[in-house]
């Protein structure tokens, strides 16, 4: 499907090297040159460890017919002159500002959702909700930085009606040129926790770096946020809606039972019901409706489409093995908070024997020790084995709780895990697999399945 023309790149960047042909059409932009595509526009980003520009020929033969072409770079002798290349001060730069004036020409409502936890779900929940309704296209995966949320912006259809962007950072001012790129029509923040502490100094500076994502907003836009945290206490130019436990809320989340295979409860006196498990992922749902009220959904209509949910892989997906123990792979992501809430929905679940598998939690600096302390808080009598695996996830340990009296081991890496689990696969276990994205803990579960 057809982006834009080179002519809407050469008003964008006018200097250029090579032939233009005004009319041609640019289907794909990407910055990998080992992907195939289709009418191509390569865009070289350079990295600490790579240069982008190096591959610019793998590129062309991969489909690239276009090229974005920073200019302290030097051209390649052997470049075809039927390529145009537009040559630009910063090629992460003009990545960012053809993803914003993109996002101009088509125009859509722009749902923008950051959060130190649950962002992904709440992204995947709204833009879910939404499409019965509208033509939503939304970031896929986790492409939440300043150059995965350009190229997300990029990726979606002309005919888009609603755009649901994630937005990530690491360090202060991120969100804000995220905010700047994307100009949502609608922020939702949806906690405050502890991820990128090491590079923030506290949970104060994680919010001040979240509610960043007002800067791109105008005026007349609509703030959504977790009316449960003190450090949201905010008052801001905008519109603002609060979700919630809290009875002084706008939505109010109450009377939350967890199941089998769903989660039931009221939302202002209203009943709910998601396939999803766990006490946080009603206040999920929550930023949905109040999405859905903001473009005059019908609540009845939004509740019915909550209840039809599906998420993507490794967020508490459910695995049962051939024994009838159920594997939970949450291994996507994880912080002490979002541990937490792992926990305490393995506690609510049926089965008689409960394990946990957890691994290092990153980026945490000098907090380290003590967030994973505060993981073990959670850890009780209704827990049957804990099984950390890493550096870090030791501490864990340390913080247990009193009362628990179950197995406990660490190990320091995932091969020595797996024949302490596998003792207990059998059919009144669930297992819970968590800890951040590059422990890889999803390589034991593929290990045990087979």
């Amino acid at each position: 499907m057809t982006k834009f023309t080179v002519n809407f790149l050469n008003q964008l960047f006018p200097e250029f090297s090579g032939d233009i042909r005004e009319e041609l059409k640019i289907q794909e932009i990407y910055t990998d040159s080992r992907v195939s595509v289709t009418q191509g526009l390569f865009v070289p980003i350079i990295g600490e460890r790579f240069n982008g520009h190096d591959f610019v020929l793998q590129a062309i033969d991969k489909g690239a017919v276009a090229v974005i072409w920073q200019k302290d770079q030097p051209l390649p002798e052997n470049k075809p002159n039927n390529i145009p290349f537009f040559l630009v001060n910063d090629s992460l730069m003009a990545l960012q500002e053809l993803a914003q004036a993109y996002r101009n020409k088509i125009n859509p409502t722009v749902i923008g959702i950051t959060g130190s936890n649950g962002k992904t779900t709440t992204k995947e929940i709204i833009s879910s909700s939404l499409k019965p309704f509208y033509q939503v296209s939304k970031t896929e995966g986790n492409l939440n930085n300043l150059i995965g949320m350009p190229l997300s912006i990029l990726a979606m259809p002309q005919n888009t009606e609603v755009l649901v962007l994630e937005m990530g950072m690491n360090q202060f001012g991120e969100i804000a040129r995220l905010s700047e790129i994307a100009q949502p029509d609608i922020a939702v923040i949806t906690n405050i926790g502890e991820s990128h502490i090491e590079y923030l100094g506290s949970r104060k500076g994680i919010s001040q770096a979240k509610l960043e994502i007002i800067e791109g907003m105008k005026t007349s836009g609509l703030v959504i946020l977790d009316g449960d945290e003190p450090l949201l206490d905010v008052s801001l130019t905008q519109q603002m809606i609060t979700c919630g436990f809290g009875y002084e809320l706008d939505y109010v989340v109450s009377q939350v039972e967890q199941h089998d295979d769903q989660t039931t409860f009221m939302i202002n006196e209203m009943p709910v019901s998601i396939p999803l498990l766990g006490r946080h992922q009603a206040k999920n749902s929550a930023y949905a409706l109040a999405v859905g009220r903001a473009f005059e959904v019908p609540e009845g209509e939004m509740v019915q489409t909550l209840a039809d949910l599906t998420l993507p892989g490794m967020r508490f997906e459910q695995i049962e093995t051939e024994s009838g123990a159920v594997m939970i792979n949450d291994a996507y992501n994880a912080s002490a908070t979002s541990m937490k809430a792992s926990i305490d929905v393995i506690k609510n679940m049926k089965q008689q024997s409960k394990v946990l598998v957890l691994g290092d939690i990153f980026e945490l600096g000098d907090h380290l020790e003590t967030e994973h302390r505060k993981v073990g808080t959670s850890i009780d009598s209704d827990i049957t084995a804990l099984i950390t695996i890493g550096e870090a996830s030791r501490h864990i340990h340390e913080g247990l709780s009193d009362d628990f009296t179950g197995y406990k081991t660490h190990v320091e890496s995932n091969a020595d895990a797996n024949s302490l689990i596998k003792p207990y696969l059998k059919s009144d276990s669930v297992i819970l697999f968590k800890a951040s994205r590059g422990m890889q803990l999803e390589k034991i579960i593929d290990e045990l399945m087979n």
